[in-house]
Order: C-alpha cells, then structure tokens, then sequence
C-alpha cells in the first residue's frame, strides 16, 4: 500500500485542532474542521465520503482524531490509525500538556509521530486486517453465545445442558484465538522439514564422495 493513500490527520480538544500532519496540499483540512463543528460529543465513530475519500473520526472524552484515507482504503484500517494515534497521544498528554495546548501548537512535537504511525499501519495492513477478521470472528461467536444463553433461560433449559453448550462456544472462541500460533508452528515445522531434507541430501553426496574417494585409493595400491 502507498502511503499517499493517508492523506491528513488531526487531533482536536473539541473543536480546537492541536496538532495536524499532511504533506499534500488541498482543502482537506477545511472540509475536515466542517465535519467537525458537525460532530455530536457523545463518544462515537464516524466516517463521511466526500469526492473519493473518506474522513474518519474517533470521538473520546472530548478529544477527536480525524484522518482523510483514499476511498480505496477500508473503515477498519482508517479507525486502527486512529486507535493507535489516540493510545501513544493520551499516553503522552493525558490529564496534562493536551488539556491547555493552544491551536496546532503540538505539530512540532508529534506530528512526526503521526507519520510515523500512518506509515506503520501502511505497512502492516494486511495483517491488522486478518487480525481485525479474527477479533470480528470472536465477537459474533460471544453474540451467539449470549443470544443461546438468553434462549435457553427463556425456555428454562436445564442449567448441565446449557453450561455445555457454553462450553462448546468458548472452544470455538479460543480455535479462532490460537488459530495464528498453529499457523505459525506449521511453517515452522514445514521449514525445518525442507532444511533436513536438503541435509541428508548433502550428507548423501558426501558419502558417495567419500566412497569414490577411498575406491579410488584402493585400486591404485
């Protein structure tokens, strides 16, 4: 993925935007801050499409972080961005600098953080996306879960019978968990596999050689 597919981002006290990081020019910023002025202050995501690219928000305890992405990339990977910007700029100004910093006075200080963490997202994306897919996965499987409990209570299904079939649920939970690791160990094994084949085959051929070497020995005596 290129990185212009990120094309600006911000995070904004309210309505007052501290700190903004682009190095393209355009009227995203000011399309951005109408959205923003537009923004309930309930804590939420949003994102609008406008002239091929999406403008994605994050709103939590009074801060929002934007970011402008090419229509092309997903939902899921703009609002990674912005859960990543949001943990490193609350680990860094939570309860203190953020909570009085003037208009864009922290550019200096964590825009280079911001484009740091655009190009890491860039380059991960695709396995934020398989991870993003398990967690979606685990999450129906705790929805299906909770829906058969409130069922089974309903009908008054006996407690043995429906403790199993929770049971039968977090196993398939934890399958999705583990399914990485398996995968993982299986390259692992199917490596190790292809590096003992190639051994025997040159411990093969050193012998061979070997066995020449000692024949020929033997009839030159």
């Amino acid at each position: 993925m290129s990185q212009e597919l990120f094309i600006y981002s911000f995070v904004a006290r309210g309505t007052m935007v501290l700190v903004e990081y682009t190095e393209f020019t355009g009227n995203f910023p000011a399309i951005a801050a109408q959205c923003l002025h537009k923004l309930p202050s309930s804590n939420n995501k949003f994102t609008y499409n406008c002239d091929h690219h999406t403008f994605n928000f994050l709103l939590e305890d009074g801060y929002a972080y934007c970011v402008v992405a090419k229509e092309s990339v997903s939902k899921q990977i703009s609002i990674a961005f912005l859960e990543r910007v949001k943990a490193d700029f609350k680990k860094r100004y939570g309860g203190g600098k953020a909570d009085t910093a003037t208009a864009k006075s922290l550019n200096r200080e964590f825009g280079p953080n911001m484009k740091e963490h655009m190009k890491y997202i860039i380059d991960h994306a695709e396995e934020i996306e398989k991870l993003l897919k398990v967690k979606a996965q685990f999450s129906e499987v705790k929805s299906i879960m909770l829906e058969n409990i409130d069922k089974a209570l309903d009908r008054g299904e006996n407690l043995c019978i429906l403790m199993d079939k929770t049971e039968i649920l977090c196993t398939q939970a934890q399958t999705f968990k583990n399914r990485g690791t398996q995968i993982h160990r299986k390259m692992w094994y199917q490596n190790m596999k292809i590096k003992l084949v190639v051994l025997g085959i040159l411990l093969f051929l050193v012998l061979i050689i070997w066995l020449s070497i000692c024949h020929g020995f033997d009839c030159t005596s």
